[in-house]
């Protein structure tokens, strides 16, 4: 019997949705199991799509699914992991129900198929439908207090394309030739699903994807007029390659082969330079001091949920405890690499406190705020002089991640 078109992508989809909520993997880590059977592109793009905004809307799907049992299902009930991917199919990609139907069911045998036929024909011939923007889990809307119903307005769409600019001088001319936005001098926004490898200057290397809040940090060194910048935990690479084009000399520090080697192919391709260094930053021992430092430490990553919504079920207080100590270690090595004067800027792409705010408040180095005249129109320093983005802000002009940025001099 012939398999139901689109069934190798729920069945991909599934497998992603079970490592993401049962063994706390991410998404990029659980692809290469989960889809490696899946040879269209197409497919795998669905996998993820259904995946992705499974666990957008995860808190939401599971109250209608209740809704419509007597009983309530556990949460890693088989039953329930495919009538989140049925749903998620139904309202957000708007697949049609006997198409949802037709590509669900398989997935399922014997009781647990009647089951979830049962339950997702009561939704789908009722008014149901999802909330404007995604209930959060209760353990992340209690740790980002009242900031949390802004961010779960910035989730409730997958975000659009960040470019940043090799020459910000030629903005305008990139803004037309990519026929997108731009928020800031260096950037131009375009919408998802562009095919990136195709539009103009990807081959020539006129500019990199970055998310604009991601390009902020290296913006707030400068121009490097030839200066010496270290960019610790460097790959794959944006950071590095707006530093270069702002005229540092960088050196480019990161642990991971795999992700220097993108770090690599993307300066080979923009045509940029810089030095880079495979090493362990906790025992690398430099030759020299710096005029600057960039440290974007590893962090728990939840400022991506926007992207990356498997964050938002993965992350608890063990991710964020072991992430603050490495980066309390990291901040006390990059502050003795310093000369003299010379700037340290800190960021996380982490809406967590504990990784922001009160990493900044123990560091003993002299504050250099942040300026409102340095970051695009809507984005405002906090009264400390750092730099707090949430997903929900600029929420009018697309959003943006979140992050927490600090500067200070030695």
């Amino acid at each position: 019997m012939a398999q139901p078109l689109g069934i190798h992508a729920r069945r991909g989809a599934l497998k992603l949705l079970d490592a993401v909520l049962r063994r706390g993997e991410t998404i990029e880590q659980a692809q290469g199991a989960a889809l490696k059977d899946i040879r269209k592109p197409a497919d795998r793009a669905l996998a993820l799509a259904l995946a992705n905004e499974a666990l957008r809307w995860l808190m939401d799907l599971d109250a209608l699914i209740d809704s419509a049992t007597k009983k309530p299902l556990p949460d890693d009930a088989k039953p329930r992991m495919v009538l989140r991917l049925m749903l998620a199919g139904w309202l957000r990609l708007e697949t049609p129900p006997h198409a949802v139907i037709a590509t669900g069911l398989p997935l399922l045998s014997g009781g647990p198929r009647r089951l979830a036929h049962g339950v997702f024909s009561t939704l789908s011939k009722g008014e149901v439908a999802l909330p404007d923007a995604p209930s959060l889990p209760a353990e992340a809307a209690a740790r980002w207090g009242e900031r949390a119903g802004a961010i779960a307005q910035g989730l409730a769409q997958p975000p659009e394309v960040d470019l940043a600019i090799r020459n910000a001088s030629q903005t305008d001319e990139w803004q037309a030739k990519l026929g997108g936005v731009s928020l800031m001098p260096g950037h131009v926004r375009v919408p998802r699903g562009t095919a990136i490898e195709k539009l103009p200057g990807y081959a020539e290397g006129a500019w990199w994807v970055q998310d604009l809040a991601a390009q902020l940090p290296a913006r707030l060194l400068g121009e490097g007029e030839g200066r010496h910048v270290l960019d610790l935990c460097a790959a794959p690479g944006g950071k590095t390659l707006a530093l270069a084009a702002q005229g540092w000399q960088v050196t480019a520090l990161d642990i991971s082969k795999r992700r220097l080697g993108l770090l690599k192919d993307n300066l080979k391709r923009t045509g940029l330079k810089a030095s880079t260094v495979r090493a362990d930053a906790l025992s690398w021992e430099p030759k020299h001091q710096f005029d600057a430092i960039l440290l974007d430490a590893p962090c728990t990553a939840t400022g991506t949920c926007r992207r990356h919504p498997d964050v938002l079920h993965r992350i608890g207080p063990r991710q964020i405890e072991e992430m603050t100590e490495l980066q309390s270690a990291l901040i006390e090595r990059a502050s003795g690499w310093l000369k003299p004067g010379g700037t340290l800027v800190y960021a996380v792409c982490s809406l967590e406190a504990d990784e922001g705010e009160e990493q900044a408040e123990r560091v003993t180095l002299t504050p250099d705020p942040i300026r409102a005249e340095e970051l695009p129109q809507g984005l405002t320093p906090t009264p400390e002089g750092w730099l707090r983005t949430d997903p929900g802000m600029l929420g009018d002009q697309g959003g943006l991640d979140g992050f927490f940025v600090v500067r200070w001099r030695a």
